[in-house]
């Protein structure tokens, strides 16, 4: 049995020029990750693979933009700090917020398929998500309430009210799982041909909020609060509401899911990406 989970005693690695914060570090690893999956799922679909890489380097930027934004308006905090990301604090509803926005901007410039491209992205999102929120383990932050588990988190400093020896729930881990799983779900969904083109975003908003809602009631991190509740709390029951209202409808009619079966298991050949809407 696990007695407990260390946090560790550093956050950054010091190399040259400057330290290296391991926080942006799993947010530069969750990115990676999420553009190999995304690059692989483009030339299944018929859309250049290339064409992954590029709209990552406009949708991260934004996504961290309104992550940070998120975080400071939502926190109460002034905004002379919105760029001391290393610090610790992102927003996922402001990230996804404005990264969606630019990404829509993208395709649109681009003449991409935009149903096809968002359901190749979906699986990658909560993947950057599942691999991101290790940096909370490395700032030992946004964790949970005191816990008996065997997977109880240690904290260096805890909040005052609590002794030195309490272990808290581990959201960070929590999330991470959740998101993992959810990215296995989607990529078999996807594959099983049951929703119409486009719909597979919003299998993803409506479980992420799902979970979220889950983890954020277990949090004691300072937040800002509507009618003695959580903001986060608010945001997610919009976004999971958004996406039931999204979703109605997804199911594909029979006998279309066979006539796109043998464009979704094409290679990742270079020539021949087609950029008509399927939706």
């Amino acid at each position: 049995m696990i007695a407990s989970i260390p946090s560790p005693s550093f956050n950054t690695i010091d190399i040259w020029p400057r330290p290296l914060s391991l926080y942006g570090l799993m947010i530069g690893l969750g990115v990676m990750a999420a553009a190999l999956l995304t690059r692989r799922r483009f030339a299944q679909r018929r859309v250049h693979p290339d064409m992954a890489i590029e709209m990552l380097v406009w949708v991260v930027p934004a996504g961290v933009i309104g992550a940070r934004l998120y975080h400071v308006l939502t926190d109460g905090k002034p905004l002379s700090q919105w760029l001391e990301v290393w610090k610790g604090g992102l927003g996922i509803p402001g990230g996804i917020a404005l990264g969606s926005l630019v990404g829509l901007v993208f395709i649109r410039k681009h003449n991409l398929p935009r149903a096809t491209v968002v359901d190749a992205i979906a699986p990658a999102l909560p993947l950057a998500q599942a691999i991101g929120r290790w940096g909370n383990w490395w700032n030992q932050e946004l964790y949970g309430g005191p816990t008996d588990l065997p997977w109880g988190l240690e904290i260096d400093r805890p909040p005052a009210e609590y002794s030195p020896d309490v272990v808290f729930h581990p959201t960070f881990l929590y999330e991470s799982l959740w998101n993992l799983a959810l990215c296995g779900f989607l990529i078999w969904l996807g594959h099983t041909q049951r929703l119409k083109v486009g719909k597979l975003i919003w299998v993803y908003t409506g479980l992420y909020a799902v979970g979220r809602l889950w983890i954020e009631s277990l949090r004691i991190d300072t937040a800002t609060e509507i009618a003695g509740i959580r903001i986060n709390i608010w945001m997610m029951s919009l976004v999971l509401i958004v996406s039931l209202f999204m979703l109605r409808n997804a199911k594909r009619s029979s006998g279309v899911a066979g006539g796109t079966a043998l464009a979704s298991s094409i290679g990742s050949e270079a020539s021949g990406f087609s950029t008509d809407e399927e939706e």
